[in-house]
């Protein structure tokens, strides 16, 4: 295939301003591979980063969510090869590597955590944030077994959110890891959720809802996992977790106190998807260490996951293609879309 020497990407160049530009595609370094770009999807943390404040980050690419075909490979690259179908994540947005960055039409990625694309381009685009969050949240963080050995015991675990991205691929493993899933989301996604094998289902602006989690977990609650992570959310799950204590995960840090003054007897703690590279990062003025030991359980869990979707014992989560319309021009549509509040229940794929 020849490649161009340009292509087109949606670069951060202001507070709140997100511009299509051609440039140079990004050079390939060791370990990475170029991916012509099939599909991406959007989460929250790209409007969210593109619409703070920080100087340092004005030209770097954004995305996150990505599917494609390898069109070039770096050295020391030994699971994809040229041709290959990819999809997976990257973590878009860092000032140390401003030419990554999921939203272009030609992009590269570390290849050792993303996947060998088991499901169709749209739909591979959708999982990659939200599946290695699972991964971080319910296992490698709280310490559930996972679906190669899961329990019979049927301990209870509350996904707080499940009808987030995230909450519902956390349902389905949760389930094949053999836990009873008890959830919460607004009345219209009851069926669904339950479809997707919860348990229970509540709904989360109930004023019984503590008492309803209680009850459908015995008062056994000792797991919780909060796919909202704000503090009213934090607050519920605190309250529903038994007095024995137990571990509450959180995909934005909440303030431990918040927590506690409910529940003492709770462990609280927060996961980071974008370190599952194992390499530097810097974002929102903070910078973040390697951190290797990510990076080895990403790798692991890529290869459980990936074989899951293939074997179609979980689903990603409902996905609404072009709205708005397609390629980068739709992207910006879906980025204002999120940033208004108006997309629940699906996730926003556009075609590249």
């Amino acid at each position: 295939m020849s490649l161009p020497e340009a292509a087109w990407a949606l670069v951060k160049r202001n507070t709140g301003k997100a511009v299509i530009e051609k440039l140079p595609l990004p050079e390939l370094r060791d370990g990475n591979v170029l991916v012509k770009t099939k599909a991406v999807a959007i989460n929250p943390t790209d409007y969210k980063y593109i619409d703070s404040y920080d100087p340092e980050s004005l030209g770097v690419r954004v995305g996150c969510d990505f599917s494609g075909e390898v069109v070039a490979v770096g050295n020391g690259v030994t699971n994809f090869k040229v041709g290959d179908r990819i999809a997976g994540f990257i973590p878009g947005a860092n000032i140390l590597e401003p030419d990554i960055g999921s939203f272009g039409e030609y992009i590269i990625v570390q290849a050792d955590v993303q996947f060998h694309n088991p499901l169709s381009d749209e739909e591979g685009a959708s999982i990659g944030v939200s599946i290695f969050t699972v991964g971080q949240g319910l296992y490698q963080s709280l310490g559930l077994n996972l679906p190669s050995d899961s329990i019979t015991t049927s301990t209870p675990i509350l996904i707080y959110g499940g009808s987030t991205a995230s909450g519902i691929l956390g349902i389905q493993f949760a389930k094949l890891s053999g836990y009873k899933v008890i959830t919460t989301a607004s009345p219209r996604n009851f069926d669904y959720l339950k479809s997707l094998g919860a348990d229970a289902v509540f709904d989360y602006r109930s004023p019984t809802v503590v008492e309803d989690i209680i009850a459908a977990a015995g008062g056994e609650l000792t797991i919780a996992w909060d796919c909202i992570s704000l503090e009213g959310s934090a607050k519920i799950c605190a309250a529903s977790i038994s007095d024995k204590g137990g571990k509450l995960g959180l995909l934005l840090p909440v303030e431990p106190a918040i927590i506690n003054a409910i529940n003492p007897n709770i462990i609280s703690s927060s996961t980071l998807a974008y370190s599952i590279t194992g390499q530097p990062m810097k974002r929102y003025g903070k910078s973040f260490p390697a951190n290797p030991e990510d990076n080895e359980f990403a790798k692991e869990f890529r290869d459980l996951a990936e074989q899951i979707f293939k074997d179609g014992k979980a689903k990603p989560a409902k996905i609404e293609v072009n709205r708005g319309g397609e390629s980068l021009e739709g992207v910006l549509v879906g980025l204002d879309e999120m940033r208004k509040e108006k997309v629940s229940g699906v996730k926003l794929v556009y075609t590249i």
